[in-house]
């Protein structure tokens, strides 16, 4: 059975409700999937690996037949198929097609006795409990039967590890407006419509577009306006509270894949959609994008990244992972299933990839979110803008929404209060916040502290005597200063030189979220 051949017709929605209802009775949502299969085969699909799957649905029941169908993608007898769905509708809107009689996955006659599924659909847990389904091309579900391993140039893939990351980061706060630039099966679309009054969704390949308004319709959404073209063309002037993006960040030579290679050389297209982000934000409103950038002889990353933000933003930008160009080679020459071509055909791929590296003095390749924030402020040079950039290839606890949002409060903070406001400001220690100590046992003092954080960002710092002491009374009673100078008189310090000192590690406790100011 084919499972990268592009389907030439798509399913139709317009009946999109009575499917869902069919797929819901059955229990076909991913709390149904785990149940069913337990989970070291959930975690195998998840691999692109079906054998444990396979074995799990050998039964008759209606969500047997429907992961068969359509996460599996094996045929299913007619009448399998009817207990399950509305069969003559899915027949007649394109869900499902008649097999050929070799079951391979070419259109038969309407008297096949065996039927399969004409796209991917996995189903979704929404944040707040909502049964979602990702709408994709047969065999493009990271989860699906065939992993994605596809060289068809148009294919559209179903939700991954990136779409997940990005939707956890994203703020989630209400907006009027929202703009998801690249939809593919629409994942970031289907979220905005739970917290934006508009939604518009774009993307280069026609096809994709038709994806995500199945992938709408199918997880019972609202409607988005959908169009096409490339980066912020289809959009004309038109500004945004929120900007999602999942671009085509693969810096490759050429552009084999519309998914993933963004056509432009280097890191081009990244730049592009991050500088051009600014002037399409409304004040206030959030644009958030994954992106990878290029680690260059003779540059800092860091002065690469920085020169993309636009006038007029703050941003925070985390480095997760770095790769050197070969590692970063290998992966998405995988990705494209190219290394299971002709040995002489891989060398020659392989080399283009190492070839453009080089030509671009290319050392390493760096893979991070970056989020832009707009501020009046700061466009009118009322005050310097923030810009974070930082490596942090740490465990995080999604979603990180909430977290965002609170470093560009904090980032607004800091900047209202030169040192003496700060020391009269009264602070919090973060509810997530643990005290470690480390030492020696039996060691009458520890060696040193440390801070951690068991939620967010799940940061840690390191801190002195006079650091530990002021986080462990930080409860909002006390003035910073007051606290100081109770410290100093304790440890027998000059308050006046604590005072002097210290608001530089209180800027950065509270930065890092390991401090709050009090209301």
């Amino acid at each position: 059975m084919s499972t990268t051949s592009l389907t030439s017709r798509l399913p139709v929605p317009a009946r999109a409700a009575r499917l869902r209802e069919a797929l819901l009775a059955a229990e076909f949502t991913a709390d149904g999937l785990l149940e069913l299969l337990g989970a070291p085969a959930y975690a195998a699909l998840a691999r692109s690996e079906t054998v444990p799957a396979l074995r799990a649905t050998r039964g008759d029941s209606s969500l047997e037949t429907l992961v068969r169908l359509f996460l599996l993608q094996r045929p299913v007898s007619r009448a399998r198929a009817a207990a399950a769905l509305p069969l003559a509708e899915c027949l007649e809107d394109g869900w499902l097609v008649p097999l050929a009689e070799d079951g391979d996955h070419e259109p038969g006659g309407q008297e096949a006795q065996e039927v399969g599924a004409t796209v991917d659909i996995r189903p979704y847990g929404g944040p707040d409990g909502q049964d979602w389904f990702i709408v994709s091309d047969l065999g493009c579900a990271v989860g699906g039967a065939g992993g994605i391993g596809s060289k068809d140039e148009g294919v559209v893939l179903g939700v991954g590890g990136a779409s997940t990351t990005l939707a956890g980061i994203t703020v989630r706060t209400p907006v009027s407006s929202a703009l998801d630039l690249g939809t593919g099966s629409g994942i970031q679309a289907l979220h905005a419509a739970q917290h934006a009054t508009l939604v518009t969704a774009t993307d280069l390949n026609p096809r994709a577009l038709d994806f995500t308004r199945l992938t709408l319709a199918l997880s019972g959404a609202r409607e988005a306006e959908l169009l096409q073209g490339s980066l912020f063309e289809p959009v004309d002037g038109d500004t945004y509270d929120l900007i999602v993006s999942n671009p085509p960040f693969v810096i490759s030579p050429g552009a084999r894949l519309t998914y993933r290679d963004g056509g432009m050389g280097g890191d081009d297209l990244c730049r592009t959609l991050v500088q051009e982000a600014g002037e399409r934000l409304n004040d206030g409103g959030y644009a958030q994008f994954l992106a990878n950038w290029q680690h260059v002889d003779g540059e800092e990353w860091q002065d690469r990244l920085r020169s993309w933000v636009p006038r007029g933003c703050d941003a925070w930008i985390v480095q997760r992972e770095v790769q050197d160009v070969t590692q970063y080679a290998e992966l998405w020459l995988r990705d494209s299933g190219d290394h299971r071509s002709d040995p002489a055909e891989y060398a020659v791929r392989y080399g283009a990839w190492l070839d453009e590296f080089e030509a671009r003095k290319t050392k390493a390749v760096g893979f991070g979110w970056i989020t832009l924030r707009k501020n009046a402020a700061v466009a009118s040079g009322a005050v310097e803008p923030s810009i974070v950039i930082e490596e942090w290839p740490h465990p995080v606890e999604q979603p990180l929404g909430d977290t965002v949002l609170a470093h560009f409060e904090r980032q607004d903070y800091l900047r209202s209060r030169d040192d003496a406001a700060l020391l009269a400001d009264h602070f919090t220690l973060a509810p997530e916040v643990m005290q470690e100590q480390v030492g020696l046992p039996g060691a009458e003092d520890p060696e040193h502290v440390v801070l951690r954080q068991n939620r967010g960002m799940r940061r840690a710092t390191k801190v002195d005597h006079v650091g530990a002491g002021f986080a462990g009374v930080c409860d909002g009673t006390l003035s910073a200063g007051r606290i100081l100078d109770a410290i100093g008189q304790l440890m027998g310090e000059d308050p006046v030189l604590l005072r002097d000192r210290t608001p530089q590690a209180i800027r950065l406790l509270v930065e890092e979220g390991f401090l709050l100011p009090s209301a």
